[in-house]
């Protein structure tokens, strides 16, 4: 069973957009019911407040307005280390359903959908010897240049604009790629998708969050750079799928690459992605996260998060690098929360999985804020490189 189910990365930034705007007559206070683990519920209220409508194992559903959120977003923040823990729901029917989606979640983690075993060694190492640092380093560079990356800022729909049309130049030679916008209905930011379309329509998802944020309130106009957290893991990606487009890599299954909107306000992009999925009963392999890899915070270089994960696939990983990335450390970890994106996934029921930079008391101490700069990692992307070419390796041998 899953330990404190903290569903999402709301607290900390869900705060402003959920405050009512102010108008002649007051409108009478919104309910909002969020998940949470019940230490986070039990320390912000008292364990017999009626805000709390029901607990089950360490999971809580409670009903709170908008001006609860941000002592709640201080607690889990400052006082238990996390950003910010909870997740916020359209219903208290949607709030039950995640308070006994335990069932779902111990499927994906157990659920083994795929052959792990090893056969593309001289098609890896042809693939991992061409992902270069340089062009990982300056798409961190560009993508930390807007002022942010908030799901509502106009930076924030400029820079998906730019990933978007950077994709499409990448992969313009190929006729089966096709790149495109995934949009949301209720937030203005899309998720940009680029598929290379495989003689199966099995699916392997290789994604990470293209928003940024810094503090908890002016967002819209706040600097958040965001290279490490994460223009790093989009960084990442982009050279995974230009390494995969310039050899004319003619996949098995159908690769999609995913760079999700709004995670920082709940992983809402992952989210309805991977509902949307679910419902069209599309068959998905494996799903690989990559948020945050250019931060070398610990001795391991890559860290597989334990919890929302699938214990097959991390061992999978931990496999690859062994083979293919020698002298590239590795180790367990655990966020102990709903820490990305592949929570969204493992909730749907499908195998993800999330190799980190650092141990969690290890990682990057300056995102989420303006200090969050190439400069934190020397100005280089070497670290990230290491993750580019675990990610090509997992991509081809997961396609075989």
């Amino acid at each position: 069973m899953f330990k404190s189910i903290l569903r999402t990365l709301v607290g900390c930034y869900l705060v402003a957009s959920l405050t009512q705007t102010v108008s002649a007559a007051p409108a009478p206070a919104q309910k909002i019911f969020v998940t949470m683990g019940k230490d986070l519920s039990h320390h912000v209220f008292t364990e017999k407040s009626n805000k709390i409508v029901s607990t089950h194992d360490d999971l809580t559903v409670v009903e709170i307005t908008p001006e609860d959120f941000e002592k709640i977003s201080h607690s889990a923040h400052e006082e238990f280390n996390r950003c910010g823990g909870f997740m916020a729901h359209n219903s208290l029917e949607e709030a039950m359903a995640e308070l006994d989606g335990n069932a779902t979640r111990e499927f994906a983690k157990n659920v083994s959908l795929a052959d792990y075993s090893l056969n593309q060694a001289n098609t890896v190492k042809a693939h991992i010897g061409e992902a270069k640092e340089i062009n990982i380093r300056n798409t961190i560079i560009k993508l930390s240049s807007f002022r942010n990356r908030y799901y509502k800022s106009q930076t924030g729909l400029e820079s998906q604009e730019w990933l978007l049309e950077q994709w499409k130049r990448i992969t313009a030679k190929r006729n089966d790629i096709k790149v495109y916008k995934f949009k949301h209905t209720d937030w203005p930011q899309d998720t940009i998708v680029a598929e290379i379309e495989g003689a199966s329509s099995e699916k392997i998802i290789v994604g990470g969050h293209a928003d940024s944020v810094a503090g908890w309130w002016g967002r819209e106009r706040a600097h958040a750079p965001g290279a490490d957290d994460n223009a790093s893991g989009i960084a990442t990606m982009t050279e995974v799928l230009r390494v995969l487009v310039d050899s004319g890599y003619k996949p098995q299954k159908t690769i999609v690459f995913a760079a999700y909107a709004a995670e920082e306000v709940g992983l809402l992009g992952s989210k309805d992605m991977a509902k949307t999925y679910k419902a069209q009963n599309e068959t998905i392999l494996g799903v690989l996260q990559l948020d945050m890899t250019n931060f070398q915070g610990s001795e391991q270089d890559i860290v597989m998060m334990t919890d929302y994960t699938n214990e097959g696939q991390n061992k999978f990983i931990a496999t690859l690098i062994d083979t293919y990335l020698p002298g590239v450390s590795w180790g367990y970890g655990k966020c102990g929360y709903a820490c990305s994106d592949h929570a969204s996934w493992t909730s749907q029921g499908f195998p993800a999985s999330m190799p980190f930079e650092a141990k969690k008391n290890d990682m990057n101490p300056h995102i989420h804020t303006s200090r969050d700069t190439l400069a934190q990692s020397d100005n280089h992307a070497k670290h990230a490189l290491k993750f580019a070419k675990m990610a090509l390796a997992y991509v081809i041998e997961l396609d075989n």
